[in-house]
């Protein structure tokens, strides 16, 4: 008999709870209110049809075969140019989605103990591709702008201590759906050079706003002093798995060795199908054809919870972008434990306290609006909103 010792590491790692949910929502008549994916319906299937055609026509042996792993060139500098400041293509990593930004980032900043600075609550994602190095997460107080900057100094550390990086979502934050403000913006990024601490600015959601584009990045604000990541999912197809990392020279080195032990390089055919579909300002028509619809169901989700939630005691954001609003409930109301009694009512969500690094709020729950439609949306609230009375009940 075989004896496998696993790593340490290997007891970080632990499975998705979204991911164990999504498994549940599998179930017949289920509205699914729990997954942060596109809507199908975005998909610009038949421009990827005249893209793929197109590729393997004029350079098929190229597009099948191994190559660069820094990305495809074209693709780079596509991203650079449409970057809201100064950046070289050279500064741009082309990764297997945003997501393995993170687990590169993780991978050269973090040793085991290193102080890691989060939102609270943040994404479950990150988390999960920073565990493996069993660093030592740290939630920095959060409000409706993000990070508060003094408690980001009073969270910062000291000496050997002191904080490796800080994981900020600026726009349509997953899970709360909040964006900060341009003062707010500033302020982190003026409080983080005053403590000489590096920034991972991970933007997935940027381009999904509904009434007015977001400010400046931050790291239009201070180049140097932080890492950008950014992401064709939300605005092409999420099976692609493209994603890009801007990095300052100074680490863009380690962050491309990283990239070249995980997997060489990200599919050569996906590149070049997006810098395909992506030359002639396609984005520019199609994008605000998902911020359209998706504007639609928020409204719709943020009316059906007017109307059924009345009378409690239940709390929520309403974001200007992206995919997600996130609720309160009343005292006495465990998200984790109520979940099995929306699914028996065919509605799930996604309990709130996996997105916290620390003393998670039992009392919250994120919803994503963006692939149910608006019928489903008022039915699946109201069964919520139904739940929740039923577990106030029963106290």
């Amino acid at each position: 008999m075989t004896n496998w010792t696993l790593a340490k590491r290997a007891a970080s790692m632990n499975p998705s709870v979204i991911r164990e949910i999504l498994k549940v929502t599998e179930k017949p008549g289920i509205i699914s209110l729990a997954g942060g994916l596109p809507s199908p319906k975005t998909f610009p299937i038949s421009a990827f049809k005249e893209a793929a055609d197109k590729v393997l026509l004029q350079d098929g042996a190229a597009a099948l075969q191994y190559a660069a792993s820094e990305g495809y060139a074209p693709l780079r500098e596509f991203v650079a140019q449409q970057l809201p400041w100064d950046v070289s293509p050279d500064q741009v990593l082309i990764t297997t989605g945003s997501q393995q930004g993170l687990d590169l980032m993780g991978k050269i900043l973090l040793d085991e103990g290193s102080r890691l600075l989060v939102e609270t609550p943040t994404y479950l994602g990150a988390l999960q591709a920073f565990s493996p190095q069993q660093p030592d997460v740290v939630g920095v107080d959060s409000d409706d702008q993000g990070v508060v900057p003094d408690d980001l100094a009073r969270k910062a550390g000291e000496g050997a201590r002191k904080a490796r990086m800080v994981y900020l979502l600026p726009n349509f934050q997953n899970p709360t759906g909040r964006s900060m403000d341009e003062a707010r913006r500033q302020a982190v990024v003026d409080q983080l050079a005053t403590l000489g601490i590096p920034f991972l600015e991970d933007n997935p959601y940027g381009d999904l706003w509904f009434d007015e584009a977001p400010p400046a990045p931050l790291t239009a604000r201070n180049p140097e002093g932080g890492v950008y990541l950014g992401s064709f999912s939300k605005v092409l197809a999420p099976g692609l798995r493209l994603g890009y990392v801007v990095a300052p020279k100074a680490i863009y080195a380690k962050l491309l060795q990283a990239k070249q032990a995980a997997d060489l390089h990200t599919p050569t055919f996906n590149q070049r199908m997006v810098a395909e579909v992506v030359q002639n300002g396609f984005l520019d028509q199609h994008v605000p054809t998902i911020r359209a619809l998706y504007k639609k169901q928020r409204d719709a989700m943020l009316a059906a919870l007017t109307e059924h939630f009345a009378g409690l005691d239940v709390q929520w954001t309403t974001p200007t972008g992206g995919m997600f609003l996130w609720l309160r409930m009343p005292e006495g109301v465990d998200t984790v434990a109520m979940l099995p009694a929306a699914v028996e009512r065919n509605v799930a969500y996604v309990p709130g306290s996996a997105f916290y690094a620390s003393q998670p709020d039992h009392r919250t729950m994120r919803l994503s609006f963006v692939t149910a439609s608006e019928a489903q949306i008022h039915i699946g609230i109201k069964a919520l909103a139904d739940t929740v009375r039923s577990t106030l009940a029963a106290r």
